[in-house]
């Protein structure tokens, strides 16, 4: 039995983990659990299909991601995972402007032609889009998607986790250096004890490019920060059923059970280093836009507020396959603001390659060799 180690229990790596325990592979997961890990703090939105991205290899993958995880969350039912995270409560996509609106819906039923997990495209009023999030303001027309997902990150990990565990991996919590003779990876040590393997997968996000540096590998990734307030509000209603609201900025709202409302998130590019503060400025910003498109939240209670960093690699497309001048090591990364949508397909596709099986995507598109200074690859 070939055996596997995963460097990151985030999204992508519990992905990975638990692919490859499934398939009978021997895995040991190694976590460090550093404060600021993108899926302890992500409530996501699976709704790939408006987007106005032109890089297409980007949205294929996020698609891909979109399709893969009403199988997924199956299977982790299966497993006797019930609390994954995962709901299929549609997705309103909100403007006061209703010709956006209009152009809106004609995006979403051209894209629906290759995606039919898009579900039911619906134009709504003023007041349609009000009945189905009584909090937002007044003046909001949408689009409906009925087959978008709202995700808990950290839900989903856990049960992603365990689930491999059930199948035989074994998780680990510590500082993992990479093993390596010549050009060949052959495994980690971690807190003096040494663990060898056939293949090393690394999926540490913000923190892959210390950890490959001593293999003498510039990996070019750099990290956004991300602050997440959660709020509760008051209202007696079933908040669980409510729809994903996405409006035209870089903020969301997303309601869960039990009148829990989470309002997401800021874009800090200019700091120092891994800064796991709560800071006033990003919950002022937080709450200035929040309040703007539901202002009923200011009655609401504040619970907390999350912190993490998501990873982005040039061109702000995810990189994946071996790293090129190493046996034995993988890695993705870069998943950006779309890890929740991206990562349980990529940890899919990485778990394949690991096994050697025929992957879904072409890797081409998503060149790890582009995130890397070839000059320090080591066969060069």
């Amino acid at each position: 039995m070939k055996k596997f180690i995963v460097i990151g229990s985030g999204i992508l790596g519990a992905s990975t983990a638990y692919q490859l325990a499934k398939m009978g592979a021997d895995v040991l997961m190694i976590d460090r659990k550093d404060k600021g890990q993108a899926t302890d703090a992500a409530a996501g939105i699976i709704c790939p299909w408006l987007s106005q991205r032109r890089n297409q290899a980007w949205y294929r993958l996020a698609k891909a991601g979109a399709s893969f995880y009403p199988g997924l969350i199956e299977e982790l039912k299966k497993e006797g995972e019930t609390e994954t995270g995962y709901a299929q409560v549609g997705a309103l996509s909100i403007h006061h402007d209703v010709e956006k609106i209009g152009k809106m819906e004609e995006r979403a039923h051209l894209r629906k032609a290759d995606a039919p997990e898009i579900g039911e495209i619906t134009r709504l009023n003023e007041y349609e889009t009000h009945q189905l999030f009584p909090l937002l303001d007044e003046g909001y027309h949408s689009v409906r998607i009925s087959g978008a997902a709202r995700i808990d990150g950290r839900a989903l990990r856990d049960a992603l986790v365990r689930s491999a565990q059930r199948n035989g991996a074994v998780l680990i919590n510590g500082d993992a250096s990479l093993q390596f003779q010549s050009n060949c990876v052959t495994g980690v040590t971690v807190g003096g004890d040494n663990y060898l393997a056939d293949k090393t997968i690394v999926c540490a996000g913000a923190w892959a490019g210390k950890l490959l540096q001593p293999l003498g590998i510039d990996f070019n990734v750099r990290f956004q920060k991300a602050q997440i307030m959660h709020l509760q509000i008051q209202d007696n209603q079933d908040t669980g059923t409510w729809p994903v609201i996405m409006p035209p900025s870089d903020q969301y709202l997303l309601a869960f059970d039990q009148q829990k409302i989470v309002i997401g998130a800021t874009h800090e590019n200019e700091i120092e280093g891994y800064d796991t503060r709560i800071t006033a400025g990003g919950m002022q910003e937080i709450l200035n836009k929040g309040l703007a498109l539901a202002p009923r939240l200011a009655d609401g209670s504040f619970e907390e507020v999350r912190v993490g960093f998501r990873p982005f690699t040039p061109g702000f497309l995810p990189v994946i396959g071996a790293v090129p001048g190493w046996d034995g090591l993988l890695a993705a990364n870069g998943l950006g603001a779309s890890g929740l949508t991206m990562g349980p397909f990529i940890g899919s596709q990485l778990a394949k390659l690991a096994l050697g099986m025929e992957l879904d995507i072409d890797l081409d598109d998503y060149d790890i060799g582009k995130a890397m200074d070839r000059t320090n690859l080591s066969s060069e």
